[in-house]
């Protein structure tokens, strides 16, 4: 046990081991944990006598550390209502180091915990060697316990059951691991991640594998975090996809994922794809765990939705998955994720979260996100999907982007936040215009704001600009490319927002209508 016993705490009269143990938490909505104490990831559910457990993965990067910093493991428990608590939660749960000597602390990526053939509870764990001549360090350990809340040992105490070298040569990252002990006793591990999924069955020991893996291609847009399950006879695998585009089912930025998943009548395949059942959410990482609780299904999943919370700093969510039975073989419906950040009814002045966005480069290359210039969110470490860009390999001298509202808007002020990664002046790259303006659609035409002050271009920083007010549906941003003269660079805004003369609540276009031909 590390740390500071807070309180002595029983987990529906199993003693929870492993780490310090908090008291019993009830969400008011998702995410489980709300508050910026504890950041929790990578859900795997496991029911086990009446409790549903979510071993979850630990997120302490700091605020604007684009890394994933995760120490150990943490353990969520409930008998109750899995979407009303109360939750217990053992923040301390396990870490690498402390159950498999051949690894390096840190790195304590998404787990899955299962009971075994023979009665015992087995944790399928991603870590990093300490020592060895394989190019990607990761491997996948096996700890075994007689409780689902530990203490655990190593299973296999030679190594790793796979690597990059064991027990045969693989070049994939060997992570995310998921493990299917199925009806007849037979055990079944699926692994893999940046497109690159295997399957093997393992030998009622839960270590050694029982033939040659597989490799699986025909799951659409696989990307990682493959989660293996049966229903009734038919075999499921959700996973992470992010095959992006403009016109993707799944999403629009190739860095957020939506959750998808194919069927089989084999364990092991074939794999036939059968759709997207979650959409992104707010954390660009997506990751899904499936089980039936109390004659219910569930989907645990994470987000970036608690207080403080980042692509680095997720938390667990976790919604009903409904079924359709009319279908062959049986479909999961499309989950609406509840709960998500406070709602604020709070009448503003920035309108642009009332606007459909449009812009010149449309369809804007996979790695941008067009309509994070009107999520009202500025991050001092952004990735790419967290800004609008117009980089390619060549940038024209112009570009626009354009806001439409539902109906005519009197605004007076807008400002909005250059990201670049060359210095203002810089011809090549990503940096502020060289100049910008704003403009208004009226009278069939665009006509210039009259601004009240000069236009500014700083980077990493709002620029405002006040204008005498106007009435319109259309507003856009024109911007000047910086250049010397014979190539151009790139614009990049974070955040664009636009001020009415009167507040108003939070409200927002459908995001993927077209724009209106008025404005054109």
């Amino acid at each position: 046990m590390r740390g500071f016993l807070r309180g002595t705490l029983v987990i529906y009269g199993a003693l929870v081991a492993g780490g310090c143990a908090r008291l019993p938490q009830t969400p008011a909505r998702n995410p489980i944990l709300r508050d910026s104490t504890d950041y929790t990831s990578d859900p795997a559910p496991l029911v086990v006598d009446g409790t549903l457990y979510l071993l979850t993965g630990r997120d302490v990067a700091r605020v604007g550390q684009n890394d994933f910093v995760m120490p150990e493991w943490q353990m969520l428990a409930t008998r109750a209502d899995p979407m009303r608590g109360p939750w217990s939660h053992t923040p301390h749960f396990v870490r690498p180091e402390d159950v498999f000597r051949w690894a390096m602390p840190g790195r304590a990526y998404a787990a899955q915990i299962v009971r075994g053939v023979d009665g015992r509870f087995y944790m399928y764990a991603p870590v990093v060697q300490a020592t060895t001549s394989d190019r990607d360090r990761f491997a996948i350990g096996v700890a075994v316990s007689a409780s689902p809340t530990g203490p655990w040992t190593d299973a296999h105490p030679s190594g790793p059951i796979v690597s990059q070298s064991y027990p045969v040569a693989n070049t994939i990252q060997n992570i995310d691991p998921t493990v299917l002990v199925d009806d007849d006793r037979r055990v079944f591990l699926y692994w893999g991640t940046f497109g690159k999924l295997k399957g093997v069955e393992l030998e009622r020991d839960m270590l050694t594998f029982k033939g040659a893996p597989v490799d699986v291609t025909s799951l659409d847009g696989f990307f990682e975090a493959p989660w293996l399950f049966n229903r009734n006879g038919t075999y499921y695998l959700a996973y992470a996809a992010n095959k992006a585009g403009p016109d993707s089912e799944c999403t629009e930025a190739v860095y957020y994922a939506c959750l998808a998943y194919g069927t089989a009548s084999s364990p092991l395949g074939p794999w036939t794809y059968r759709g997207v059942f979650l959409d992104p959410v707010s954390s660009t990482t997506s990751h899904p765990g499936i089980a039936e609780f109390n004659g219910a299904w569930y989907l645990a999943y994470h987000t970036a939705d608690a207080i403080g919370g980042g692509h680095f700093r997720r938390s667990v969510a976790i919604d009903r998955l409904e079924w359709d039975d009319a279908a062959t073989p049986a479909r999961i419906k499309k989950v609406i994720p509840t709960g998500g950040p406070v709602f604020d009814a709070t009448p503003i002045s920035n309108i642009a979260s009332h606007a459909r966005v449009t812009a010149s480069n449309a369809p804007v290359p996979v790695q941008y996100w067009l309509r994070a210039l009107n999520d009202g969110k500025v991050r001092p470490s952004p990735l790419p999907p967290d800004m609008w860009a117009t980089w390619t390999p060549k940038n024209p001298p112009q570009q626009w982007v354009m806001y439409q509202w539902a109906e005519p808007v009197t605004i007076h002020a807008s400002r909005i936040y250059f990201w670049g990664d060359q210095p203002p002046g810089a011809a090549i790259g990503v940096t502020a215009p060289r100049a910008w303006r704003l403009e208004y659609f009226e009278g069939g035409a665009w006509r210039s704001v009259s601004a009240t002050a000069q236009y500014t271009t700083n980077l990493h920083a709002f620029n405002r600009v006040e204008f005498a007010p106007v009435k319109t549906r259309c507003l856009r941003a024109v911007f000047d490319a910086s250049t010397d003269g014979k190539t151009y660079a790139a614009v990049a805004a974070q955040e664009w927002e636009v001020h009415a003369t009167v507040k108003r609540v939070p409200a927002r276009l459908s995001p993927k209508g077209a724009a209106n031909a008025a404005c054109r």
